[in-house]
């Protein structure tokens, strides 16, 4: 009797147990899931796995555009026999994704979470960037292998179907990774292995990956370590020949909670330390004064100093800092092609040791009329060296040195900040700008046509603001039957306009005038223009009133850097006018002509397009171009023929009597 109880009690254990498995949150069921897929045991390079978790409808309900949560998990298994260094990973999200938030990692461009991710996105590891090899590890999963757990929104899959990206694959350099493959329904896997055909001066040993190139580079040096705060000197350089930033802005996220104690050479754009007496930084730093706190914001903003504060002993006397935010290309002066300034961090625990160093992410940067720069996470990189401050001859090594790499790009559906109009001495008309060149007021549709295309107008009315040029325009084009929509196109909307005027073409050469309007509240000092031709530039001359350069780009010789010579090198800002109730106001202008010879090219048609810019920058932000060229119709170059040949025999005749 007792031993058959026994077996009753034996049973209903072991079915209690059975149903508390059953029972137990995602949680559990997510660590198992944590191990590596029997498929990575196939893999002898890096795999990469997507799996999709789970998801739930959202509101609003909007049967065209639904949204769903969803939660995936991204794992990166290093089964290589080298090291990953800076991991990266490529989703193809394809399902207008808005990612919330991921463990592990950042996205590769820079951007801070929340953000949308629906055309594919790169992440970076972090704060674990490098993965060892199970080799060194004795196949340690916490060292080999990351695992990203991302949560979002996506739009349009409904279960049961699965919100699956396009494809996912390694972005580190020297990978081939096939098309990944399906395993079941929720989950896409890849092997990716090393190219045998990619070189690299990255040897096996090397404990840092080596400084990379880019349009523009941010060292983030720390220079001295505490054991609660570090000193990091930040410098930004800029290498594009046709880059430029005014007024730069540079933000960034502190990922651990750190604040901004002081800075020397650059100042935050908001001094607040209320964040951080309201925060757990005021619980743990009891006995800091947080008033000479200068900035306790997750993502500061940091702005340049101007050139007053440069010798100052409390903000100032850091080498190339204090230029009011104005960083100019190499190519215009390399002296002034970089800005530096320095930071006091503290940091939070559990990093209270001098060791223990994390660099801010998300790094951002811009100025006012610039080129836009998408910036990506922080590289590993060897410590930098220095002179020595006392001047002998030696070099100090920083602590620790990380590298963001920054290049020009030029986001989807973004406007241009300037435009460009082409004029000719063979048509009395200007093609103006195009109609909101650089962007359209939201109701302009009772007082402008934002789709019109700009209708021609004469060369005098370019020396007006776009609002006073109606009356210029309908009178020119009654004078020459144009026809003009009603309401009239919309203006270009642009703070600099740049007129390309063609102003003569002969056997042995041709010459251009370039003019340039300053529309804007903000002067421009030290500035510089640039233009392509394609096919011209091998017969440029000189500049009268600019410094011309024929600059080699990219191996092809088809640009012309310009900028003011001594006492032109500033241009104003747009004024009133002598009589401003009467008179409209006056742009900052500058002039030159610029003379081309034909005896490198001689198969140039000036006319027919070689004779205008294929692409115009100003301070490094690409202009927008008009759509079409002036037309020759032939009346004004035919009847200058006829003259000719009229003065031709009218000479021949008088040296006959």
């Amino acid at each position: 009797m007792a031993l058959n109880q026994s077996y009753d009690l034996f049973f209903i254990f072991i079915f209690n147990l059975s149903l508390l498995f059953t029972l137990l949150p995602f949680s559990f069921s997510q660590t198992v899931a944590d191990a590596p897929s029997p498929a990575a045991d196939t893999c002898n390079g890096i795999f990469l796995s997507y799996a999709y978790t789970s998801g739930t409808k959202l509101k609003p309900t909007d049967p065209k555009h639904q949204p769903y949560r969803f939660e995936s998990v991204l794992t990166v298994l290093n089964n290589g026999d080298e090291k990953l260094k800076s991991w990266r990973a490529f989703v193809g999200f394809k399902n207008d994704e808005y990612l919330v938030s991921a463990s592990n990692a950042v996205l590769a461009d820079g951007t801070s979470l929340p953000a949308n991710v629906g055309n594919g996105t790169v992440f970076a590891g972090y704060p674990m960037t490098d993965l060892k090899t199970a080799i060194e590890t004795a196949g340690d999963l916490d060292q080999i292998q990351v695992q990203v757990k991302l949560l979002g929104t996506q739009f349009g899959v409904a279960a049961p179907s699965v919100p699956l990206p396009e494809t996912i694959h390694l972005a580190n350099d020297g990978f081939l990774c096939p098309k990944p493959s399906l395993q079941g329904k929720s989950e896409m896997q890849v092997c990716c292995t090393k190219d045998p055909k990619f070189k690299t001066n990255v040897t096996v040993e090397d404990e840092f990956l080596p400084r990379q190139s880019g349009d523009l580079t941010i060292m983030y040096d720390v220079t001295r370590t505490y054991d609660s705060n570090y000193w990091a000197q930040v410098t930004i350089s800029n290498h594009n020949p046709l880059g430029r930033l005014d007024n730069w802005k540079l933000s960034f996220d502190w990922m651990r909670d750190e604040f901004i104690y002081t800075m020397k050479g650059a100042y935050p754009y908001v001094v607040d330390s209320s964040d951080c007496i309201f925060g757990p930084q005021g619980q743990h730093y009891r006995d800091l004064d947080f008033g000479n706190v200068l900035n306790c914001e997750r993502r500061p903003t940091i702005i340049d100093l101007p050139l007053t504060k440069a010798n100052d002993t409390t903000m100032g006397m850091i080498p190339k800092c204090c230029r009011n935010g104005t960083i100019l290309p190499p190519t215009m002066d390399p002296s002034k092609s970089s800005s530096v300034f320095q930071m006091q961090v503290f940091k939070m625990p559990p990093d209270l040791n001098r060791s223990e160093l994390s660099p801010p992410q998300n790094w951002k940067i811009n100025g006012t009329l610039n080129p836009n720069y998408k910036c990506g996470p922080p590289v590993r990189v060897s410590p930098s060296q220095f002179p020595d401050p006392s001047g002998l001859p030696s070099n100090t090594t920083v602590v620790a040195s990380w590298q963001v790499v920054c290049n020009i790009t030029r986001p989807k559906n973004a406007s241009p900040k300037c435009c460009v109009s082409f004029s000719a001495y063979f048509n009395e008309s200007v093609v103006p700008c195009p109609t909101c060149a650089c962007g359209c007021p939201r109701n302009s549709a009772n007082t402008c046509r934002a789709n019109a295309t700009a209708v021609l107008v004469p060369p005098e009315a370019l020396l007006v603001p776009f609002e006073n040029r109606t009356a210029i325009t309908r009178a020119w084009a009654d004078l020459k039957h144009f026809t003009v929509p009603n309401p009239m196109p919309c203006g270009d909307n642009c703070g600099v306009s740049i007129n390309w005027h063609l102003s003569s073409d002969f056997s042995r050469g041709w010459s251009a005038r370039i003019t340039i309007f300053n529309w804007d509240e903000t002067a421009f000092p030290d500035w510089f223009a640039a233009v392509q031709l394609n096919k011209a530039t091998p017969g440029f001359q000189k500049m009268y009133s600019f410094n011309g350069t024929a600059l080699e780009l990219n191996g092809v010789n088809n640009t012309i850097f310009m900028q003011g010579l001594p006492g032109l090198n500033y241009i104003v800002a747009e004024t009133d006018a002598a009589n401003p109730q009467k008179d409209p106001r006056v742009p900052g202008k500058q002039q030159t002509v610029i003379s081309f010879t034909k005896k490198t090219t001689p198969s140039i048609n000036i006319a027919a397009g070689d004779g205008f810019p294929s692409k115009v920058f100003f301070n490094g932000e690409e202009c927008a171009l008009p759509s079409m060229l002036p037309t020759n119709s032939g009346n004004r170059k035919g009847s200058t023929t006829v003259i000719s040949i009229l003065i031709a025999v009218l000479v021949f005749m008088l040296v006959q009597q």
